[in-house]
């Protein structure tokens, strides 16, 4: 059993909201009729037992979920970057949660990447009665 409640009935979204992704998608689950929660790791820590389930859940490494082509993390590691460990990442996202590469949503027990705000679409119902969802 891991540390990230699951809950068919809600969306779980781990996003920044320190880049537009992240804010974006943060206002569609907000305007979702679904049940959501949203977490800003920005402003609430992410401990690294749930990065690592985060990550496990999307069957991705850690460094796989890290923006590391964004100018902050170049800047302090750079060519460096093969030198660092699974903890060495841990610590990257625990300590500079702005490098998350793509908000996550958790719907039940799928784990989703959300490299864009139109990704979400598929996951928001019909604003209006009557209509079907594509």
């Amino acid at each position: 059993m891991g540390v990230i409640a699951m809950d068919k009935r809600q969306i779980t979204l781990y996003y920044s909201s320190e880049n537009s992704i992240g804010k974006q998608i943060h206002a569609y689950i907000q305007s979702s009729k679904k049940k959501n929660l949203a977490v800003d790791v920005s402003k609430t820590n992410v401990t690294g037992t749930q990065w690592a389930e985060l990550a496990d859940g999307l069957d991705k490494e850690i460094r796989d979920l890290v923006a590391q082509d964004h100018p902050d993390f170049l800047e302090t590691y750079g060519e460096n970057k093969q030198e660092l460990e699974e903890n060495d990442w841990l610590k990257i996202l625990e300590k500079e949660p702005h490098l998350l590469k793509y908000p996550i949503a958790l719907d039940g027990e799928d784990y989703i990447e959300l490299e864009s705000a139109a990704s979400f679409k598929k996951f928001m119902e019909p604003d209006s009665a009557g209509l079907k969802k594509s």
